[in-house]
């Protein structure tokens, strides 16, 4: 693994998270973050690894920041919604939901 390469350190993050480890997945994609601010995936994957997690509202700003980078991400408003309905945000939640179908996600 090279410790300056950002893909390197989301895939790893990925292959942990397979593994059920996921605040090791999580560590991993905070550094392909630290190295690349950019790195749209690894921003998601941390959300999806959150969500597993039951963190929701640390999930919601990990996709905050996906959709930040790429507004047309439907599957990061999609997951962003399911992460509000969780915590009982219906209007959020029924907000992300239409923006994701309004882009293409099919549920």
């Amino acid at each position: 693994l090279d410790p300056e390469d950002a893909e390197a350190w989301l895939n790893k993050g990925i292959a942990l998270a397979d593994q059920g480890k996921d605040d090791e997945a999580i560590q991993a994609y905070d550094e392909a973050i630290r190295l690349d601010p950019e790195l749209i995936w690894a921003w998601f994957c941390k959300g999806l690894t959150l969500m597993m997690q039951d963190k929701y509202d640390e999930a919601i700003l990990a996709f905050d920041e996906t959709i930040g980078l790429d507004p047309g991400f439907a599957d990061a408003w999609y997951f962003r919604g399911f992460a509000f309905e969780t915590l009982g945000r219906t209007t959020e939640a029924n907000e992300a939901y239409t923006k994701a179908e309004e882009l293409g996600f099919a549920r």
